[in-house]
């Protein structure tokens, strides 16, 4: 039981990073043309 102690913190830090992780991208556009990359592969 006193790994939750170490667990259950680390598992909530993760998450916020990854949550703020996520909102920096939106805010930075990130996700505007997400089918522009694949389309200008295949163009000469």
């Amino acid at each position: 039981m006193s790994i939750l102690v170490i667990l259950v913190p680390a598992a909530l830090f993760l998450g916020l990073l990854g949550l703020l992780a996520f909102f920096w991208c939106v805010r930075t556009n990130q996700f505007e043309d997400l089918e522009g990359a694949a389309r200008r592969i295949l163009e000469d």
